[in-house]
């Protein structure tokens, strides 16, 4: 393994960089105009490596953050990492070809730990000032494959990152401003059809719909759809469509 440096704006994100066998070109020249986030399942940092480089296990990413914040480079950024397996995220089906995939080292049922998504930030704003990523364009595992993946899970801050300009969260005041435009109508209908004009396109069902959402956006919230959903989402979809030329509602 080797160490080295990556320069994002004003701050040093060193890292560790160990060459996972298990990548390949991007296919028909894309470029990553988007990035995943997963987390390992594992027991550690030092198992999810193992598996990560394993040519038998078929499965890679591009870094790996350890809880202490270390951060490992496993395929070059340039180069196509196998994370994303079949998901979708609006139009793109080979996500793999068109992403960056970050895996942090999380069972999924602590936590997150604070240098961890320290280092997470830092390694985010460096890749979206390379690519030119859009916010919205960070996602979740859970996000692209809905029903066969729910990393990085309801612990993991989204809230964070939209804060600090890494990814979006709907408008502080979509709820009012939802209610005072008409009547509350929150048919599966309308919120299916905002959903995939944010971006969630992988199934068309509205009960995993709303579950998904939910475990993002307002992860302790239980019921069936709600007004609050339906204005979150129609919110979302109004500013950050999939599709930027393409318009909805």
């Amino acid at each position: 393994m080797g160490s080295g440096t990556v320069y994002s704006g004003n701050e040093k994100l060193k890292l560790t960089t160990r060459q996972s066998p298990n990548q390949g070109p991007r296919r028909d020249g894309a470029t990553p105009d988007i990035v995943v986030i997963h987390y390992t399942a594992m027991a550690s940092a030092a198992a999810a490596v193992e598996t990560l480089c394993n040519p038998e296990s078929e499965v890679s990413a591009h870094y790996l953050i350890a809880e202490d914040g270390e951060v490992l480079s496993l395929v070059p950024e340039a180069m196509r990492a196998w994370h994303a397996g079949r998901g979708q995220w609006g139009s793109v089906t080979d996500v793999n070809s068109r992403s960056i995939g970050i895996e942090l080292a999380n069972t999924g049922f602590v936590p997150f730990a604070a240098a961890q998504m320290d280092a997470l930030t830092d390694l985010l704003r460096g890749i979206k000032a390379r690519w030119g990523i859009r916010p919205e364009r960070v996602i979740g595992h859970s996000d692209m494959a809905p029903g066969r993946k729910i990393d990085p899970g309801p612990r993991f801050d989204w809230r964070r990152l939209a804060s600090e300009g890494h990814s979006i969260w709907p408008s502080p005041g979509a709820v009012a401003t939802f209610s005072e435009a008409g009547p509350d109508r929150t048919d599966e209908a309308r919120f299916v059809a905002a959903m995939k004009a944010f971006g969630y396109t992988a199934t068309d069902d509205p009960t995993l719909l709303l579950k998904i959402f939910r475990m993002r956006f307002c992860p302790w919230h239980t019921g069936p759809l709600d007004m609050s959903d339906m204005a979150m989402i129609h919110d979302l979809a109004t500013r950050f469509p999939v599709d930027v030329n393409a318009a909805w509602a």
